[in-house]
């Protein structure tokens, strides 16, 4: 927090006080497409997360639900990795990091992960189709979809409170 505080008070003291407004960081109007953007950065770790645990689970033969765990952890974890590569090269400690990216993208990906495997597993024969399966892809890329159109109004809420990828961008040089 002191360090967010440190930061807040160099962009202040550099003539940087709209650049928190514009990505929602000290709350207030965000735009549709910051949220779309912050949506986008967690889509895509929550989508490679998803594919590498569906591939994984497949190869090994695991059932639906151990396989839907992995793609779901994956998907956190890889959410959560993109964030702190960023937060990382920004010159933050990897405590600091790691504290960021769980602020910034916990309810951003779980709301994700619940829309996306909610329609995966409501879609009749979605849970049985095989990597090869058209299927398979075709409802994958629906539900990340869904996922999306219903996730970006919760990023805009969050940036507008200063929470979510706000705090990300904190950090941004």
């Amino acid at each position: 927090m002191e360090q967010h505080h440190e930061h807040h008070e160099h962009h202040e003291q550099h003539g940087h006080e709209q650049h928190g407004h514009a990505h929602g960081a000290a709350g207030g109007p965000v735009s549709w497409g910051a949220a779309a953007r912050a949506t986008l950065h967690c889509l895509t770790g929550c989508a490679i997360g998803e594919v590498l645990g569906m591939v994984i689970g497949t190869a090994l033969g695991w059932g639906n639900v151990p396989t839907m765990v992995l793609a779901i952890v994956l998907a956190f974890f890889f959410g959560y990795a993109l964030t702190l590569r960023g937060v990382l090269a920004a010159g933050v400690d990897l405590r600091t990091a790691i504290r960021v990216a769980l602020a910034a993208d916990t309810l951003s990906i779980a709301v994700m992960e619940l829309i996306d495997n909610g329609v995966i597993a409501l879609w009749p024969g979605a849970m049985d189709a095989h990597l090869s399966d058209p299927l398979f892809w075709i409802v994958l890329a629906i539900a990340l979809a869904a996922a999306f159109v219903i996730t970006t109004p919760v990023n805009k809420w969050m940036i507008g409170r200063g929470r979510g990828h706000a705090v990300v961008h904190q950090y941004h040089r």
